[in-house]
Order: C-alpha cells, then sequence, then structure tokens
C-alpha cells in the first residue's frame, strides 16, 4: 500500500523501497518525496529500506486547508513510521523537514529512532530575534507569502536558481532539474504552500533540540542564500555537541542534488556508525 492515513484522516503518499535497517527522507518545502531520487538509490544500494512520503498537502499527499503546524506534521510522520512497523530508524530532515525530525524527537519522545540528520535544516530557527540575529527578518517572510499569493509560478521560477546556487558561470544543476523542481512545487496545495512558510519560518524549535541525544549528523552549505548556515545549523551544533557538523564549502541549499555523492557518502557513514 503506497497510502497512509493519519489521526485526523489525511492520506499520505509514502514510497517503501528495499530492505535492512529503516531510513526515513522527509523533503523539503514547497517539493515532494521524489526530491530524495538521489539519496533513495544509494542508499537501496548500500542495503537500507528507504521509506519517503509527501508531506500533507505536497505532492500526492491530501491537501486538506489545515494541519501544517509541526505538532501535526510531527504526528503525520509517527504515523507513518507506525504505519510501517519502523524501528531502529534513522530520520533524515531536509530544510523544512529537519523541523519534524527536531518535532518528533520531543512530542513522541524518538520512539524507534536511534539517528538523526540535519540537512540544509531550519532547525533551531528561521526568524529573526535577539536568540538569532542572523536570521530572517519576520518582514521577508510576509514578503514571500504576498509574492506567492500573487504569482506561485512566477515565484518559484525565481526561487530555484537561488536554491541550486545558479550564475552565470557556475550552474551546478541542468535546466531539467529546475524544471522538474519547479514542477513538484506546482503540485502543492497554494493554501499548504503559503501555511508553511509561516510553520518553517516562525517555529522556534529550541525546545525541541534538548530530545536529541541519539547519533546526530548536521550538513549546510555555506552558500546556502534561502536558509542561511549561521541563523540555523551552526547554532544547532552549537546546542548539540555531540554531533557532527560539516559545512559544505560555497554549497547552495539544495545539496541532495548539488552535491549528492557527498551528502550519501556522510548519510552512509552516520549509518554505518
Amino acid at each position: 500500500m503506497t497510502r497512509v492515513r493519519t489521526s485526523d484522516d489525511v492520506e499520505l503518499y509514502v514510497k517503501d523501497w528495499g530492505q535492512g535497517r529503516p531510513v526515513v527522507l522527509i523533503h523539503g518545502w514547497p517539493l515532494n518525496a521524489d526530491a530524495w531520487e538521489e539519496q533513495a538509490q544509494a542508499l537501496v544500494d548500500a542495503g537500507y529500506r528507504v521509506v519517503s512520503y509527501d508531506r500533507r498537502g505536497f505532492g500526492r499527499s491530501d491537501q486538506p486547508d489545515a494541519g501544517y503546524d509541526y505538532d501535526t506534521l510531527a504526528d503525520d510522520l509517527a504515523a507513518v513510521i507506525n504505519d510501517r512497523g519502523l524501528t531502529d530508524a534513522a530520520l533524515v530532515g531536509f530544510s523544512m523537514g529537519g523541523g519534524e525530525v527536531a518535532r518528533y524527537m520531543s512530542r513522541h519522545a524518538g520512539r524507534g529512532v536511534s539517528r538523526v540528520a540535519f540537512i540544509s535544516s531550519v532547525v533551531p530557527g528561521v526568524v529573526q530575534s535577539e536568540a538569532n540575529p542572523e536570521g530572517a527578518p519576520g518582514a521577508v517572510l510576509d514578503q514571500m507569502k504576498a509574492a506567492i499569493r500573487a504569482d506561485r509560478p512566477a515565484f518559484f521560477r525565481e526561487f530555484f536558481p537561488s536554491f541550486y546556487g545558479m550564475g552565470w558561470v557556475k550552474r551546478p544543476v541542468s535546466q531539467a532539474v529546475l524544471d522538474w523542481t519547479w514542477g513538484m512545487a506546482m503540485m502543492a496545495s497554494p493554501i499548504a504552500t503559503i501555511a508553511c512558510v509561516d510553520a518553517f519560518g516562525r517555529t522556534d524549535f529550541t525546545g525541541d533540540v534538548g530530545s536529541i541525544r541519539c547519533p546526530t549528523l548536521i550538513v549546510h552549505g555555506s552558500g546556502d542564500q534561502n536558509v542561511p548556515i549561521k541563523a540555523t545549523s551552526a547554532r544547532l551544533a552549537s546546542l548539540l555537541p555531540h554531533a557532527t557538523f560539516k559545512d559544505y564549502d560555497g554549497a547552495p541549499h539544495g545539496i541532495p542534488a548539488t552535491h549528492a555523492a557527498d551528502l550519501n557518502r556522510d548519510l552512509l557513514e552516520l549509518l554505518r556508525a
């Protein structure tokens, strides 16, 4: 079965590939499980069971008009873990998906999880505050929402080149990848797309981080223009002294595509430790 039903009767689309110790891949905004293609194939080839799913409101999952807060999203993750009977699992969250990892570890006491990884993650928080002076001003989030409302397709045409670090000379992904990524964004509900800007942008995960006591990998690119490393992963690493923190020099936000080989190597190192 490719679908899992949540506690509030939302159906999530799930991919469940391979055999072995499970790895749950949680995608970023505004994408879906397909964005993990490079990692899913590599992990299955290495002997792991890979479970990935489309967040509610995105991809092939149901598109309700509510439930885009992290308590609900963490409960959705719990529904997937429980439905698939996963134990000794690794949770890997990219960008917004790091929030589900952090909130699951606190809200569900890390049940069934033995390792976690935060990739270009929003944890412990994105918005600017006294505790996070490097963060994004709240006005920037409001401007994003207004631009999405005005012309969602055009917004994402302009958004994804910086997501992948595209420039006049540097082109780390093809035009085909840009088009594919844009297509994933267009599959999402506009309600979910806008609501999740507040979820990933304004949620403070500092209180969740203390629940993370298992082996942890943090990966972020120093050239990330979408989720700046100093505001997020550098702070997370300071809160989790036991974690392995890898700064990909000059890398952009979308490292699952731009630095797939490096990321696959580091994920396998975490899993085999």
